[in-house]
């Protein structure tokens, strides 16, 4: 890919950006769980959805009608996880200011899209999740690990163009 800097600058900060909206979205749907599973368990029912899968979604969204009902204190642990996501959104703050500088911030996220893989299936079996899901799971990781990896490249690219240019001042 041609460009200046100041086009693979841009290019980083769109892909940081898709990134940023995704965790701050994330984060969000963590607050209403209870009316986001009676949605999806809804819209299951009238969607051609294999009967595994239909079983896990009513499982899940009696789960959370349960323990909303018996034992709403423990929505704060989802509060709590919300928050995270939004806190880790707010650290690439740096990385958007000056990619270069913070690359550490992208390495740091890779690792943890990297890391989603082993929670799922060491996790996943140990608290009775279905395989299938464990692999819904897993996927956020590869799937946020694209723009990051793409953030990376541009980072690197941008890093060579400085020292091209110091080179060429000195």
């Amino acid at each position: 890919m041609g460009g200046t800097a100041d086009d693979e600058l841009r290019r980083v900060r769109r892909w940081l950006w898709i990134f940023i909206v995704c965790l701050v979205l994330s984060g969000l749907t963590a607050f209403p769980l209870h009316a986001e599973s009676t949605l999806l368990v809804d819209a299951a029912h009238r969607l051609p959805t294999p009967r595994p899968v239909l079983d896990w979604l009513q499982r899940i969204h009696s789960g959370i009608t349960e323990t909303d009902r018996r034992y709403p204190f423990l929505a704060y642990g989802t509060d709590w996880l919300a928050f995270a996501h939004l806190v880790i959104a707010g650290a690439f703050w740096g990385p958007l200011r000056d990619p270069v500088r913070n690359v550490f911030v992208v390495r740091w996220a890779l690792g943890a899209c990297a890391g989603i893989v082993p929670l799922a299936l060491i996790c996943g079996p140990v608290r009775g999740i279905p395989f299938f899901w464990s692999c819904v799971d897993m996927s956020f990781g590869a799937v946020g690990a694209v723009p990051l990896l793409l953030v990376l490249r541009g980072i690197r690219r941008l890093e060579v163009g400085r020292t091209a240019s110091g080179a060429a001042t000195a």
